[in-house]
């Protein structure tokens, strides 16, 4: 009887080979994140070093109520935000930081370049949810659908009344883009169960959520120029306010800070006072954006110093 051979070896994959591979799948949400964080600091750098700050070197409200006002203002978004996510995810409240940086990098980088960190941020964080893409898809899209709606409610509103400030072709493009707008969330709608994976009474809620934070965000920024502005009568900022979510949201219209401002000092005239306000609100927007940036940096910093993870 022959000898049995011996069974081959059976040849095992290097583990150590396969492990950079592995961490960088592990890794990939925070490189997003750094990449994202840098594109935030550069964008921040470059209107910093233009004509951001310019606004400020002017007269700044004296008024405080302006600054609680402003505040608000700033803090809608985010805060909006955190209560969906609350909701959906049981987010803790270190979450707002990320959304903070969700809303800056959506102002200084490129559009939906926050929804990419957050989302990033989210799959870094698998014990609160194993799955975000889903849910982050779908607040994105519901966000731009209630823009769309609170801008054509406000087209529908502000039209009759300010049709003839308008000259022919500004009213011709505010037409013409209105009609581009319902075209854009037409299909979202058309083929909502495909599109979307949240259940519906959820969409609903998420969709007042985005509509009581944009509307809010108008009467905000009211108060807040009416404060720095007294003179001018909260009824007219509140036009004004909503006039500026109007022209910020509508396609293919060019020049919109230029055709705010054209309309803006046709209601209330006062052309110095009105465009130093405007510069100063933006201005104003952007030092924070840099605080916080500046902050956040820091904290991270630290965490890492200390060996936080």
């Amino acid at each position: 009887m022959m000898d049995n051979a011996k069974a081959p070896l059976v040849t095992v994959p290097d583990l150590a080979g396969l492990e950079p591979v592995q961490t960088l799948k592990r890794r990939w949400p925070m490189v997003i994140g750094a990449i994202v964080t840098i594109a935030m600091i550069a964008g921040l750098g470059r209107e910093l070093f233009g004509s951001g700050l310019a606004g400020l070197s002017r007269a700044v409200p004296h008024n405080p109520l302006f600054y609680i006002a402003f505040a608000l203002l700033y803090l809608a978004p985010p805060v909006g935000d955190f209560i969906i996510y609350r909701r959906l995810w049981r987010i803790p409240i270190s979450g707002l930081a990320a959304l903070l940086k969700k809303r800056i990098a959506n102002d200084v980088v490129l559009g939906y370049s926050g929804e990419a960190y957050f989302y990033a941020w989210a799959r870094q964080r698998t014990h609160i949810v194993a799955a975000p893409f889903g849910a982050v898809k779908d607040v994105s899209i519901l966000s731009a659908i209630a823009g769309n709606t609170v801008t054509l409610a406000m087209i529908a509103l502000a039209l009759p009344l300010g049709a003839g400030l308008l000259t022919p072709i500004q009213l011709s493009t505010v037409e013409t883009s209105a009609a581009i707008t319902f075209a854009m969330s037409l299909p979202f709608l058309i083929f909502s169960k495909r599109v979307f994976s949240l259940p519906r009474t959820t969409l609903w809620w998420i969709f007042m959520v985005h509509a009581v934070r944009l509307i809010s965000g108008t009467i905000f920024i009211a108060f807040a120029w009416h404060y720095a502005l007294p003179t001018v009568s909260i009824g007219m900022w509140l036009i004004l306010g909503a006039a500026r979510m109007l022209v910020s949201r509508l396609p293919f219209v060019p020049n919109k800070d230029l055709l705010f401002a054209n309309f803006a000092i046709l209601l209330i005239g006062q052309d110095a006072a009105l465009s130093e306000l405007m510069a100063m609100t933006a201005a104003l927007i952007l030092l924070v954006h840099i605080v916080l940036i500046g902050s956040f940096s820091l904290h991270g910093l630290l965490r890492t110093k200390n060996g936080v993870a």
